[in-house]
C-alpha cells in the first residue's frame, strides 16, 4: 500500500476501452484496431490516459496513424523480423 504503479491496459475493441477509460488505466493499448476504431477510441480516451498503438504496425500504418493523438507506437518487426549481419571494426 501507498507505492503506485503505472497500469497499462491492452484492448481490441471499443468495450475494453470504455471499461479501461473507466477503471483508471495510467496507458491504453489499442491493439490490432483499423484506423477509424483507433480514431473512435483516441476520441473516448481524450486524454485520461496515455495511448499506445500496437498490431501489425508498419511504416506505411504510421503514415495513416500520424494524424491520432497517441503517444506511443509498438512495432514488434523492430525485434522479430531483424535479420543479423556481420560487423567488424578494425583500429591502427
Amino acid at each position: 500500500y501507498g507505492a503506485r504503479f503505472m497500469v497499462e491496459v491492452e484492448t481490441e475493441n471499443m468495450d475494453q476501452v470504455s471499461e479501461a477509460v473507466a477503471s483508471g488505466a495510467d496507458i491504453i493499448m489499442l491493439d490490432n484496431m483499423d484506423g477509424a476504431m483507433m480514431k473512435t477510441a483516441v476520441d473516448l480516451i481524450s486524454k485520461k490516459a496515455r495511448i499506445e498503438v500496437s498490431g501489425n504496425m508498419t511504416e506505411e500504418r504510421i503514415k495513416e496513424i500520424a494524424g491520432l493523438d497517441v503517444d506511443y507506437i509498438s512495432m514488434g518487426s523492430l525485434t522479430h523480423s531483424v535479420q543479423a549481419f556481420d560487423l567488424s571494426m578494425d583500429f591502427d
